[in-house]
């Protein structure tokens, strides 16, 4: 989907160069008028756009047809009734007017948690058929564009078929479809709206997205285009993580007032490292961590707080959530049906000796019990005393692994071709040096199963299996 990106950019060169006059701006129309409908309806009208608003509350419209804000939020007033007074905008609850009157629909209705605690997807069925019964009317290509946070599908397997079924017409051919997710602060969202810290784009087909990067064109010039269900599951991953982050620092906290620590000047110097904790590093998704500091230190800090009589679930479950990772590599193994299993990087990252709570160590240690057969290679470990040694440090943490690290030079190989040549499968717990020509000399029927996502695109094979991909 990233291939439309550059088709997108020579296309509004090659535009710049032909035209000599100004193309018009596609006609907006935006089902729903909340908050975050609100806030792009006036927006989108700065941009020159003329907009038509629509919405079932009759209040909510005829305040902003008359240039009213429907919420409180800096400079959205001011907007609509700007483009009120310009004839940019509009309001209605003629949704199937709106849509028939205008080229590219935004839809923005609510999606609340259903008694199941999912997402009730039914106001987004509802405005599907009035939207597929307006296109029914229409002999021009009309983009879609669903802005509402839902599940990964819901664009594809719940909105389409519904307009495709009242429209009669067929998804990317004769109408677009596009999932395009919000970004935006309550508080600042017309500033966020103008300046966006990223502009997703999931669409089907290049037409939509080159709609929608024109649409944006003006407050974001590289927009990020991808496909329906990754733009989906960013939104969700998105809030998520920013309520992870409110947690941690709240744990934080809560640990801090018992010992009488500032808080604030522990996260105001923690912040300040953005090389590390503020940054993509780490937030890949991949095998579990180990070594000599962040097991040691999660389980100390969970000591902490339980001798301070503080409650952090949150940091609690961080071993947890990182023993199922190490399952979930078992698991895989497991459903390979090898007997005999070879493991590229044996210490807990690449580049080192360090063997201290490795978690590849605890999937050696699973293997074994299952009876499967292990040789292993790493570049950087030679059994010997020093090695050995490293156990002294874990032998309270993880003393079942005892076993493991004194027969390592029993299953420890000296060339990772010796390695893998009997092997049924092969886990890559790392990227090492020249894998891929070392793994063109396994069996061919050998399974790959992969902690560390060794390509992209993935390799397209049925022997080939990843963690998390």
């Amino acid at each position: 989907m990233n291939m439309y990106i550059g088709n997108i950019k020579a296309a509004q060169k090659v535009a710049a160069v032909q035209c000599k006059f100004v193309e018009p701006k596609v006609a907006i129309s935006v089902i729903g008028l909340g908050y975050v409908g609100a806030v792009s309806l006036a927006c989108l009208s700065s941009l020159g756009h003329r907009v038509i608003g629509a919405d079932i509350d009759e209040q909510k419209v005829d305040s902003i047809a008359w240039g009213n804000s429907p919420i409180h939020e800096d400079q959205l007033a001011d907007l609509l009734t700007r483009g009120v007074s310009e004839d940019l905008l509009s309001a209605t609850t003629n949704l199937k007017r709106a849509v028939r009157e205008t080229d590219v629909t935004f839809v923005s209705v609510g999606t609340p948690t259903s008694e199941d605690g999912g997402c009730d997807t039914r106001a987004i069925k509802a405005v599907a058929k009035g939207i597929g019964e307006a296109l029914a009317a229409k002999n021009e290509f009309h983009v879609v564009v669903l802005r509402c946070s839902v599940p990964p599908g819901t664009t594809l397997e719940i909105m389409k078929p519904v307009i495709e079924r009242y429209s009669g017409k067929v998804a990317g051919e004769d109408f677009g479809i596009c999932f395009n997710p919000e970004f935006l602060r309550e508080g600042t969202a017309v500033a966020d709206f103008h300046a966006p810290p990223k502009t997703v784009i999931g669409v089907t087909d290049p037409k939509t997205a080159r709609v929608l990067a024109d649409i944006y064109s003006p407050v974001d010039e590289t927009p990020i285009v991808t496909s329906v269900e990754v733009a989906e599951l960013v939104k969700y991953v998105d809030n998520v993580w920013h309520a992870t982050k409110v947690c941690f620092a709240n744990e934080v906290g809560r640990l801090c007032k018992p010992m009488d620590i500032d808080s604030h000047a522990v996260m105001d110097i923690f912040v300040q490292d953005t090389k590390l904790n503020l940054s993509p590093y780490y937030l890949k998704p991949g095998f579990a961590f180990g070594g000599s500091c962040l097991p040691k230190e999660v389980r100390a800090v969970s000591h902490l707080a339980s001798t301070l009589g503080v409650d952090v679930p949150m940091i609690d479950a961080l071993i947890p959530s990182n023993q199922e990772q190490i399952d979930q590599a078992v698991a895989l193994v497991e459903q390979t049906g090898a007997k005999k299993v070879a493991i590229l990087g044996v210490a807990f990252k690449p580049g080192t000796d360090d063997l201290r709570e490795s978690p590849v160590l605890e999937v050696i240690a699973e293997l074994k019990k299952r009876n499967i057969e292990v040789s292993a290679y790493d570049p950087a470990i030679q059994p010997g005393p020093h090695i050995e040694q490293q156990f002294e440090y874990m032998r309270f943490a993880a003393p079942h692994l005892k076993a493991v690290v004194e027969c390592l030079p029993e299953f420890m190989k000296e060339a990772p071709a010796d390695a893998i040549r009997e092997a049924d499968a092969i886990i890559i717990s790392q990227n090492l040096p020249g894998l891929r020509s070392v793994l063109k000399s396994k069996k061919e029927e050998t399974v790959i199963v992969d902690l560390v996502r060794i390509s992209a695109p993935l390799p397209a094979t049925s022997n080939y299996t990843g963690i998390g991909w």
